[in-house]
């Protein structure tokens, strides 16, 4: 994963590489303020080789959760997913101000 904030446009991009992955295969889900992205992946392969077959098989589940800033509406949210990497975008929020100290007199 990469996570890119720009600063100009006031976002937060998120980049995963899920090569052999369709879109259909991933799931992008937001609750309670965590973005998660999971999936299964599934590859086989079968050749000849001088007369005895070769078969391989991969599969398993992952799963990234992200934490998304305060104050970030889900429709806000966006996702788009091209030659294998799925791209997450969401606006950056202002930083909340720092907590202030009361003197007691």
């Amino acid at each position: 994963m990469d996570l890119h904030e720009n600063a100009l446009k006031n976002t937060v991009t998120a980049n995963f590489e899920l090569p052999g992955l369709r879109k259909e295969d991933v799931n992008v889900d937001v609750h309670d303020g965590r973005l998660t992205i999971s999936g299964e992946t599934k590859s086989s392969s079968e050749h000849q080789e001088e007369g005895y077959a070769v078969r391989e098989r991969q599969s398993g589940k992952f799963s990234r959760m992200l934490w998304v800033p305060r104050g970030v509406k889900e429709e806000d949210i966006k996702a788009s997913m091209n030659d294998g990497v799925l791209t997450v975008t969401f606006p950056k929020t202002i930083p909340e101000p720092q907590p202030k100290k009361i003197t007691i007199s």
